[in-house]
């Protein structure tokens, strides 16, 4: 495993690997890796022979008074976590060589939409075009076969495979499935910042998940389901719920009682002035005669 800074050093590195016949996988982190990331990569490595994780605190996603000085850094802990698994390259630049020539970001080159204004985006305006402004920079440094994304963050995906499919022909996204502590709880890097009793009560977030999905798979209309996961918030006043909605999978937009078949459950909450946010796949069934 190599780690390096420049894209000059990651261009050798991948086209010795394309010339080779290499299938290029790319995970993009902002670092704090957890285990959720570390599964990531071990999914790459099972759809590429070669895998890049790159970890870059992308200042155009966050907004003002939002986290990005407190977020953390950890560069050499998310090195020594990577050499247990498949990962060849280490891409962590400089901000210059994400954004030339004076390392400052400048305005998004990317813009998310519609549905980049709604729910993350309408928390945090301009968070999307952001997000898919280094997404799209890494593509084209990279320039990989295959990228693999959590399930957790929905809304990006979503947004990511918007941007793959109309700018980044024949470039696979892999959504990997969502690994939550043994509470429930969704991994996440800011979950570092919650005192246990915090942690405790973040568990609400994932109960409220799994009480929309029992009803909808008992045949409740949309409406009846967001309530069966609201019931659980009001009853842990220390999470404070910012939104909980049922989405279509297809579209991003909520649906309405009528709607049947696969859908999002999504919801985003703070817990001490730490925001997370969640997500489980449901199936709105017809109700049993």
């Amino acid at each position: 495993m190599k780690l390096v800074h420049t894209n000059a050093e990651l261009d050798q590195l991948v086209a010795d690997a394309k010339a080779e016949g290499k299938r290029v996988a790319l995970v993009p982190t902002m670092g704090a890796l957890h285990e959720g990331h570390l599964r990531l990569v071990d999914i790459a490595r099972e759809n590429a022979e070669f895998v890049v994780v790159s970890i870059f605190v992308n200042p155009l996603q966050f907004g003002e008074g939002e986290d990005f000085d407190r977020y953390p850094r950890t560069l050499e802990a998310d090195v020594e976590a990577l050499e247990g698994h498949p990962c060849d390259v280490v891409f962590a630049p400089w901000v210059e060589e994400v954004y030339p020539p004076e390392g400052k970001p400048g305005k998004p080159t990317e813009r998310a939409g519609i549905i980049g204004s709604t729910f993350e985006g309408a928390a945090r305006p301009g968070h999307f075009d952001g997000m898919l402004t280094v997404v799209g920079r890494l593509f084209d440094l990279v320039k990989p076969d295959v990228a693999v994304f959590g399930q957790k963050d929905a809304q990006q995906l979503f947004m990511v495979r918007k941007l793959a499919g109309a700018k980044f022909e024949g470039l696979e996204i892999i959504a990997a499935p969502t690994v939550r502590e043994p509470s429930g709880l969704a991994m996440s890097s800011r979950n570092r910042y919650l005192t246990p009793a915090q942690r405790e009560s973040a568990t609400v977030i994932s109960k409220a998940l799994r009480a929309v999905g029992f009803a909808a798979n008992h045949g409740l209309p949309a409406s009846y389901c967001i309530e069966a996961g609201l019931t659980l918030f009001a009853g842990e006043p220390e999470t404070k719920l910012e939104y909980l909605a049922i989405v279509d999978s297809q579209l991003f937009k909520p649906v309405n009682d009528k709607f049947k078949g696969e859908a999002l459950a999504i919801v985003a909450a703070q817990v001490g002035g730490v925001r997370l946010i969640d997500n489980q796949i449901i199936e709105i069934r017809e109700q049993d005669a």
